[in-house]
């Protein structure tokens, strides 16, 4: 049986979005017409795709299965479209980053601002999200680079270390932490966190998969803990004098110009970490990404040879909604 390639896209843009509705809107079509399409599909391949329910519609098993399928072959064929294109030049196209949140917030817009000014004609798309969310989109193929602040325990994944990240505890200036003779506050006991409120990051992050584990390594067990979701919303807490938090280093800089966060050495420790790359193995390497990996790798330098062609847009392509994962510990 050879599937209708055209009711198997309106099917996987139906099972991606849970709605008709949603999915006549993202592919321009009616939703008459999508769901005449999806009644065919299903009547092609003999068997029931998609449950509908009162609150909108979700794939059966044997709907699952085949949305993993499309999403693939949909994938491959984005990657066939800009591989094509980049082979014109890098002249056209779009480049998918997705990237854990400290890195898309910190690290990151230098680099895009040297491949833009390299490849202006590419149509870039970041997206932020926790390393285990940025490695469900990896797995479904949605992005052609992803670099996140943990490695992933997921045998279709492979890590690759990127670069070292330096980790560091924060206070606010009248925190007791902070006080000291000179400008810069005295080293303290990695102990004394047993006493404080500690900052944390939301489970899946990266961030605070390493301060658990220099904690554990450590024995220390602050005796309160607060979670928060962002880097920034825990800089403006810590600044606040809600608690202390060990964020990146990288994070930081405006804050401390400001005055607004003191950094507080540890006696003994430094704590690092590793960001890393994620790849796909057996994916086909597209070659604007080949380009933006060079730059990330290299410093920030471009090939003499890169052309600097005109701007042309492209439509950005949805993101599903990912899936819970665990990182190694």
């Amino acid at each position: 049986m050879s599937l209708n390639l055209h009711l198997l896209r309106l099917f996987a843009a139906v099972a991606r979005t849970g709605s008709f509705s949603r999915a006549a809107e993202l592919l321009h079509i009616s939703q008459p017409a999508i769901s005449k399409g999806v009644r065919d599909f299903e009547l092609q391949v003999g068997c029931r795709l998609l449950d509908r329910t009162p609150k909108g519609v979700r794939p059966t098993l044997e709907g699952r299965a085949l949305a993993r399928h499309a999403e693939a072959l949909f994938a491959a064929e984005r990657a066939a479209e800009d591989e094509l294109q980049a082979l014109r030049g890098l002249d056209s196209g779009s480049l998918r980053i997705g990237a854990s949140t400290t890195i898309a917030t910190y690290m990151i817009p230098a680099y895009l601002g040297i491949f833009h000014r390299a490849y202006p004609g590419i149509d870039l798309h970041l997206v932020s999200a926790n390393t285990s969310d940025i490695a469900d989109l990896m797995l479904a193929q949605e992005i052609e680079i992803a670099l996140v602040e943990g490695p992933v325990e997921d045998e279709n994944l492979v890590s690759e270390a990127w670069r070292t990240d330096v980790m560091g505890l924060i206070a606010a200036p009248d925190h007791r932490f902070a006080a000291g003779p000179g400008l810069l506050p005295a080293p303290i006991d990695f102990r004394r966190l047993d006493e404080e409120i500690l900052i944390v990051r939301e489970p899946g992050s990266g961030t605070r998969e390493i301060v658990a584990q220099a904690l554990a390594a450590h024995g220390v067990e602050p005796k309160r803990t607060l979670e928060i979701g962002s880097t920034e919303a825990i800089k403006q807490a810590v600044a606040a004098g809600v608690g202390v938090a060990i964020v990146s280093m990288a994070t930081i800089d405006d804050q401390v110009r400001l005055r607004r966060l003191k950094v507080i050495p540890i006696t003994g420790v430094r704590i690092e970490r590793t960001l890393w790359q994620l790849r796909s193995p057996g994916r086909l390497d597209v070659p604007v990404a080949t380009a933006f990996e060079r730059i990330i790798r290299d410093g920030g330098e471009v090939p003499a040879s890169a052309r600097r062609p005109s701007i042309k847009a492209r439509r950005a392509q949805p993101i599903p909604a990912p899936r819970q994962r665990h990182l190694r510990s």
